[in-house]
């Protein structure tokens, strides 16, 4: 993995160095910043000690799924990671093969279908809420290829679910501001019934932890409830930080057309006023 963590970082600061030394205003350094981050995040997930420690704790795993769902996505996302792959990668392997897979019809019409909101947000869904269900719970803790699918699961699907709300090169160009912030807004739903039965349930959720050495079923109750509060507290903050800077742009330009109107109206009225009859 981590080779394929180097190889991701050296291309995209290839590309982000190309790109700046066209215009150091095109990008910043915050898109560099972000996407290191985003695949330190995905790192200390996948790789690090702190990957070990899923199998000892329910809180760990919930920080692992943030990281991987919702932090990760988002900062990746956000540093324009298609554009400055494209300029990082050889010159022959991107135009002899990347561009060609790109522009071809059937992997253009896959892109558009992945890249609808309702798919986005099912897909996110779907791979929060089944891998929770604590038969697949259970699975995916006893064999290390399903915790590798689990994971993927969830890195996949918050790639997804953040594209509608970021919108990236090359995504479509046609904003929906509002139904962002709706799309935002009932993505929380699932995460408050998960979190909210974890927090108020007196059973523990997932017996595997029972076995987990220098563990009690008094503890392992209180890490449930902890893992549930993480969850709850996280993604409201994330979510509605993010719902915020969606509707204080829309806001900022309905303001905008609000302004330049009455001022043209209010030009054309004291022009008529001001003309000889």
């Amino acid at each position: 993995m981590i080779p394929v963590f180097l190889f991701l970082a050296i291309a995209y600061m290839r590309g982000w160095l190309r790109v700046r030394a066209r215009s150091a205003q095109a990008v910043g350094p915050w898109c560099a910043t972000g996407f290191l981050l985003g695949l330190v995040l995905i790192w200390m997930a996948r790789a690090s000690p702190m990957a070990s420690d899923e199998a000892h704790s329910l809180t760990v795993h919930m920080a692992q799924h943030l990281m991987l769902m919702s932090l990760a996505p988002a900062l990746i996302w956000m540093a324009e990671p298609v554009r400055m792959l494209m300029f990082g990668l050889p010159s022959p392997l991107a135009e002899l093969v990347v561009l060609p897979i790109a522009r071809w019809r059937p992997i253009q019409r896959l892109g558009q279908l992945l890249g609808h909101p309702l798919v986005c947000w099912l897909a996110a869904t779907t791979a929060l809420v089944a891998w929770h269900v604590p038969i697949l719970f259970m699975l995916s803790m006893h064999s290390t290829g399903w915790r590798a699918i689990a994971h993927a699961s969830f890195l996949s699907g918050g790639l997804l679910f953040w594209w509608p709300v970021v919108r990236p090169w090359p995504s479509s160009s046609i904003e929906r501001p509002w139904s962002t912030v709706l799309y935002l807004f009932l993505a929380t739903l699932p995460c408050d019934v998960l979190s909210g039965l974890l927090v108020f349930s007196e059973r523990i959720a997932y017996p595997i932890y029972l076995t987990a050495p220098g563990h009690l079923s008094v503890s392992l109750l209180d890490d449930q409830q902890r893992a549930g509060a993480l969850m709850w507290t996280a993604v409201t903050i994330i979510y509605g930080v993010a719902g915020v800077i969606v509707a204080t742009r829309c806001l900022s330009r309905i303001s905008l057309r609000v302004d330049e109107r009455p001022a043209l109206r209010v030009g054309c009225g004291l022009r008529a006023r001001l003309e000889p009859r």
